[in-house]
């Protein structure tokens, strides 16, 4: 009989990438996924029963804020977010640029215990302040070479490129922001991932129409690219002023552009009945957890003073109730009508492939690094809310329980996960 390390029995395991949903169990050896079997014999140095739980591949957030202190509040801790969450991999979304990207590997990425990995930001400074001072997110802010440098260096966690597209951008400097990144991604052959919805507020005295900024910003992306927060709150994303799915999002995705949730503080419930009775289905799950959503702040607005000549930047993200897990946002999207099935390949084999990281990550198959997430389903009256305070009714929720990263057992115990679960109604 062959001798593991570990056996997780009994869970329900579901695994888009192989087609499997059964009762199995899951046996590791050195780190790696040994075999998976309705019922595996022999012995093992420890145990986990998973019983009545679901056993997924490890889940990938695809968007956090994770550059903890250097860009101060709106940063989070990565094991918080991660494998004490339940997610065994993490992608910070902007917070890292050319200019620190080391200080990122050496303080973030290396000591986490989840993996971590990044969406360079597209402007030199990056995610500082959590984006507040508006006028150093300008062309100015940017320089291509340096973009590609960061990007070759560190090809080992750098995924892509994080850009804005939205409409306090687009006042002061069109779509030039967007073209320099595209600019840098079809060079250094990695996709762009697009902050969609307003930002900032627009340049004194000027006015723009939002749904503008899809027009001009669709039309830039290629096959892989990523576009966010399909279901924001904000105006100039998916859905227009006339309430419905600007016809330009469906033709970007039949071309293979991709979709991320980024709840954050942008989840309008409305709009997300919309998107989807529509037709647009996220291809990933990013939870957007960032400070602000995590205080529950009062205020819709924060206020930075600009970078340059006293500007003022309004920034919007914040203001009802953010995101706290990524668990949190499967389990709006279930209660919105979405598969389990879909929503886990969201967070597994999906994710993997936005990464390019499927012959690693996204699966339970055997030779693949162990990497591990289980949850129970809680059946109850559960009521969840959007950042507008818009309520929807669930009779189930999923609930982390541990975690393995490579093999090794790590409890949900994040305090992220206080209380941030679906209250009862």
């Amino acid at each position: 009989m062959a001798k593991f390390d570990l056996i997780v029995r009994g869970g329900r395991v579901i695994d888009p990438a192989q087609g499997i949903d059964g009762v199995h169990d899951v046996a590791v050896k050195d780190g790696t996924i040994a075999q998976v079997a309705p019922r595996i014999a022999g012995k093992t140095a420890r145990t986990v029963n998973a019983r009545s739980q679901l056993v997924i591949p490890g889940m990938i957030d695809t968007h956090a804020h994770i550059y903890q202190h250097v860009t101060g509040d709106f940063g989070m801790n990565p094991d918080e977010v991660g494998i004490r969450s339940g997610v065994t991999a993490v992608v910070d979304q902007g917070g890292a640029a050319p200019l620190t990207i080391q200080g990122f590997r050496k303080f973030i990425k290396d000591p986490a215990a989840t993996r971590v990995y990044a969406f360079v930001s597209n402007y030199l400074v990056g995610g500082l302040l959590g984006h507040r001072h508006v006028g150093l997110y300008g062309p100015h802010g940017i320089n291509v070479r340096e973009t590609i440098n960061a990007i070759e260096k560190n090809r080992d966690f750098v995924k892509g490129i994080k850009c804005h597209a939205e409409v306090g951008g687009y006042s002061r400097w069109g779509i030039e922001t967007l073209r320099l990144g595209k600019e840098a991604s079809r060079a250094a052959k990695v996709p762009v991932y697009v902050h969609l919805g307003r930002l900032w507020a627009e340049e004194n005295g000027t006015a723009i129409d939002p749904d503008r900024v899809i027009g001009d910003t669709l039309p830039l992306l290629d096959p892989g690219d990523i576009l966010a927060h399909p279901f924001t709150k904000h105006p100039g994303a998916f859905v227009s002023r006339e309430g419905k799915v600007h016809p330009l999002i469906f033709e970007a995705m039949a071309r293979g552009v991709r979709i991320d949730v980024g709840r954050g503080g942008h989840m309008s419930f409305d709009a997300a009945r919309i998107a989807l009775d529509a037709g647009v289905m996220p291809f990933t799950i990013g939870s957007d957890i960032h400070g602000y959503t995590i205080r529950r702040r009062d205020e819709s607005r924060v206020w930075g003073e600009g970078a340059f000549g006293g500007e003022q930047g309004e920034l919007t993200t914040i203001g009802g109730t953010g995101a706290f897990s990524l668990v949190q946002v499967m389990n709006e999207l279930i209660a919105l009508g979405v598969e389990l099935a879909g929503v886990i390949r969201m967070v597994t084999v999906n994710a993997a492939t936005m990464l390019g990281l499927t012959d690693e990550l996204g699966s339970l198959a055997p030779g693949r690094v162990a990497d591990v997430s289980v949850l129970t389903i809680d059946e109850d009256d559960w009521t969840l809310q959007d950042s507008l305070g818009v309520r929807i009714k669930t009779a189930k929720r999923l609930r982390p329980v541990l975690a393995l990263r490579a093999g090794r057992v790590h409890h949900a115990e994040s305090p992220l996960l206080e209380e941030r679960v679906p209250e009862v109604a």
